[in-house]
C-alpha cells in the first residue's frame, strides 16, 4: 500500500520493462508532425555531441594514448543522448525499443514502421543541417585546422569500413545505446538519467562502434570540408584534400545502409526482444497475475 511517502529508489527491471512498453505505445501514437520535429531535434542533439567529440579529439592522440583519447571523446559525446533523453526528442536508434510494445501486440507493425521512418528522416535532417551550419561557422578551422583534421580523419575511417564490418559495429553500437535508454527507464530524476547514460555511450564511442545518426553528422561534415574548405584551411592544417578521395556521397550511403541495419538488429533483438522475453511475455505476466 502506498503510504504517501515519496520514493526515490530506482525502478527495478520488471517495472522498467512496463515503462518501456508504455513509452513505446505513446511514441507509436504520436502525431506525425510532432514526431518529425522531435526527430529533427534528436538529429541535431546527436550532431552536437559529435561536434563536442570532434573538437576534444583534435590533436588529443598526439598527447594521450589511443584508449584514453577515445574514452575522453566518448564521455563528451554522451551529451547527445543526454539532450535526447532529458530534453525530450525522438531518436531512431533508441526508438528501436518500441519493439517491446509491438511484441506485446499493443503496437501494430504499420505503426512501428511509420515511427521509424519518420524519425529516421527527421534525424537525418537534424544531423545534416547541423553539419551544414557547423561548416558555415568555420569551426572546423579552429586550432590551426586541428578540429577539421579530426573531422576528416573520423569521416575517412568510417567510409573505409567493409560492409560486414560496418554491420557488426552497428549491432554492437545500438546494443549499448539501447542499454543506455533501457537504464534511463529506471530513473526517478534528471540526474539519474544523466548518470546511467554516460558509461554505455562512452563505451560505444571508445570502442569504435558505429551509430547511424551520428554518422549522419560525422561523414557529411568531412565531405563538406573536403569539397568546400578554403585553401587557407589546407595550408594551416598541412593536409591535402586529395588524400580524402574516399569521402564521397556514394561512400556515405554505403556506410549508412549496413550501419542502420546493424543498429536495428542490435536494438531490437539484443536488447528489446531479450527484455520483453524475460519480463513481458504472456507466460511471465500471467504468472504475476
Amino acid at each position: 500500500m502506498h503510504d504517501g511517502t515519496p520514493h526515490f529508489d530506482a525502478l527495478l527491471p520488471p517495472a522498467m520493462a512496463q515503462r518501456a512498453e508504455e513509452v513505446g505505445v505513446r511514441k507509436a501514437a504520436m502525431p506525425a508532425i510532432t514526431l518529425f520535429v522531435l526527430a529533427v531535434l534528436a538529429g541535431a542533439f546527436i550532431a552536437l555531441g559529435g561536434v563536442f567529440s570532434t573538437t576534444v579529439l583534435a590533436d588529443a592522440e598526439q598527447m594521450l594514448s589511443y584508449g584514453v583519447a577515445r574514452l575522453l571523446a566518448g564521455v563528451v559525446f554522451s551529451l547527445g543522448l543526454i539532450l535526447v533523453i532529458v530534453g525530450g526528442a525522438e531518436l531512431f536508434t533508441g526508438n528501436n525499443l518500441i519493439v517491446m510494445a509491438w511484441a506485446s501486440r499493443r503496437v501494430s507493425t504499420l505503426s512501428i514502421v511509420r515511427n521509424w521512418t519518420i524519425v529516421y528522416v527527421g534525424n537525418f535532417v537534424g544531423a545534416f543541417s547541423t553539419a551544414v551550419l557547423v561548416f558555415a561557422s568555420g569551426q572546423y578551422a579552429f586550432g590551426g585546422g586541428a578540429v577539421g583534421a579530426s573531422a576528416l580523419a573520423i569521416a575517412e575511417a568510417k567510409v573505409s569500413l567493409a560492409p560486414l564490418q560496418a554491420l557488426a559495429l552497428g549491432i554492437l553500437c545500438n546494443g549499448l545505446v539501447c542499454l543506455a535508454v533501457w537504464l534511463a527507464f529506471s530513473a526517478r530524476s534528471a540526474i539519474d538519467r544523466v548518470a546511467v547514460i554516460v558509461a554505455p555511450i562512452a563505451a560505444f564511442v571508445a570502442a569504435g562502434f558505429e551509430h547511424s545518426v551520428a554518422n549522419m553528422y560525422f561523414i557529411p561534415i568531412g565531405i563538406l570540408i573536403k569539397l568546400y574548405a578554403p585553401e587557407s584551411f589546407w595550408t594551416a592544417s598541412g593536409l591535402d584534400p586529395a588524400a580524402y578521395g574516399d569521402l564521397t556521397i556514394e561512400a556515405f550511403i554505403a556506410n549508412l545502409v549496413p550501419v542502420t541495419i546493424g543498429n536495428v538488429i542490435g536494438g531490437t533483438l539484443l536488447v528489446g526482444a531479450v527484455y520483453w522475453f524475460v519480463y513481458l511475455r504472456p507466460a511471465v505476466t500471467s504468472g504475476r497475475g
